[in-house]
Order: structure tokens, then sequence, then C-alpha cells
């Protein structure tokens, strides 16, 4: 099992920026890929960004390509979300995600493919 506490959340006005972090610890090998999701009141969780855990093919919601940057610091077992020009849509509780080896199918932008959840932190942005 991997164990995963994000950080790094607030209230903020829009146009501002906020810095997600995400550590890991447990069995950090068995890392695949590390995601970010988020879920607004009565919504459904979903997908903002993807990171392998080697490698450097990332993935980003269309709702904030260009706006947000997904990266990965592997000697602090630790994946950031830089958020830049946050609006008041992007209120919501983000989770970081594990998706660990061993698949024939990993699907970056699903919540199913995903097997170790943060407790999540909250982002409010105010217009």
């Amino acid at each position: 099992q991997v164990q995963l506490v994000e950080s790094g959340g607030g209230l903020v006005q829009a146009g501002d920026s906020l810095r997600l972090s995400c550590v890991a610890s447990g069995r950090i090998f068995s890392i695949y890929a590390m995601g970010w999701f988020r879920q607004a009141p009565g919504k459904e969780r979903e997908f903002v960004a993807y990171i392998p855990w080697s490698g450097s093919n990332t993935y980003y919601a269309n709702s904030v390509k260009d706006r947000f940057t997904i990266s990965r610091d592997n000697a602090k077992n630790t994946v950031n979300l830089q958020m830049n020009s946050l609006k008041p849509e992007d209120t919501a509780v983000y989770y970081c995600a594990a998706d660990r080896i061993g698949k024939i199918n990993h699907r970056p932008t699903t919540v199913d493919s995903y097997d170790d959840w943060g407790q999540g932190t909250r982002v409010t942005v105010s217009s």
C-alpha cells in the first residue's frame, strides 16, 4: 500500500496561484504513476493531471491545461501541482492518487485506475 498526504490548499482570489504537494510513503517501488483529481460539491470526482513515476509524459484535463503544471521529485517522493490563474470553477477538494504497477492497462484519466488516495486538500477560489 502507498500512503499519500496532500497539502497546500486554501482560500484564494480569482487569478491567484496555489501549489499543492503530495508526499508518498510506504511501497514507493510499486508506484507506476501519480494523478491529481478534484471533486466539487455535488459533482463527481474528475481528473486534473497525470505524471508517470518515471518518464515525462504528462496529461492534463482541458479545463486546466496551460494553467496547471504537475511535477515530480523522486528524491522526496513528492508530486506537486502548480495552479496559476485560478478561477472560481477550480473550487474543489483536490486529491492525489497512486496508480500501482502490475496491471495490463493503465488509464491515466480514470478514477478506477488508481489504487491509493490521499485525504484531500480543499481549494476555494473566490470571485
